[in-house]
């Protein structure tokens, strides 16, 4: 699942920039834009957004006043012409401050400290994730299986393979796409049409290839800017 994006800016050509650039991203998707913070409330209010690419300088509300208002913001970077708002803006935590005119570079890199952000959460967070689990039905039977034993799922066509730490697996009669959409996006990976990883499990990558627990796994190409995006962020983790 991509990161679901919203942009606010009163520059139409500022908004159409970060546009252009998250098209290059795999792993971003704009959900929406807008000129001024009351219709980014609106939007916000109705929609699940998990990054907001928020500009300083607005009329009538101002980019940190908005942030300031907000009790659960999504992760933010906020994108200004100013350098003076920098200090003020870290106080709020925002993910990053971006100076106009942004540069692909630039905007690479925070997003990949956004990704990397994440998945510090995760590993913060990763003894609640031990205890959730799914049912899949294999055969007769609903096997209950937990979220952290799953190493890698693989597609058979109209079944699935699921294969598990202690190197067993289940074969399920799923589609790989409806199995996708039930895992944690912080948690799993699709990085080729017939397989998803636990990123958790990651061993060791190549530019090419994914290894989880010993297995070498391909990278697909049309998956694979989403995939070295997620791989450039996970380089930074500390």
């Amino acid at each position: 699942m991509k990161i679901k994006c919203l942009i606010v800016d009163d520059e139409p050509l500022a908004i159409r920039l970060i546009e252009k650039h998250i098209e290059k991203m795999g792993a971003l998707e704009v959900t929406g834009t807008c000129d001024n913070a009351l219709k980014a409330y609106e939007i916000l209010n109705t929609q699940k957004i998990d990054l907001l690419f928020l500009d300083v300088k607005m009329p009538t509300i101002t980019g940190i006043e908005f942030l300031r208002s907000l009790k659960n913001p999504p992760k933010t970077i906020l994108t200004t012409a100013y350098r003076d708002y920098a200090i003020e803006s870290y106080d709020l935590g925002v993910v990053d401050y971006l100076l106009k005119p942004i540069t692909f570079e630039r905007f690479f890199k925070a997003i990949t400290k956004c990704i990397a952000e994440a998945g510090k959460q995760e590993i913060k967070t990763k003894e609640v994730v031990s205890d959730e689990f799914i049912l899949i039905k294999s055969g007769i039977k609903n096997h209950r299986v937990n979220i952290n034993d799953i190493v890698y799922i693989e597609s058979l066509k109209d079944y699935i393979k699921i294969n598990l730490t202690d190197k067993k697996h289940l074969t399920s009669k799923y589609k790989i796409g409806d199995i996708e959409q039930e895992l944690k996006p912080d948690l799993f990976l699709r990085i080729h049409r017939s397989f998803i990883i636990n990123s958790s499990k990651i061993t060791a990558f190549t530019s090419n290839e994914i290894e989880v627990n010993g297995v070498e796994i391909p990278i697909g190409a049309s998956y694979k800017e989403n995939v070295i995006t997620y791989l450039e962020a996970l380089k930074n983790l500390k």
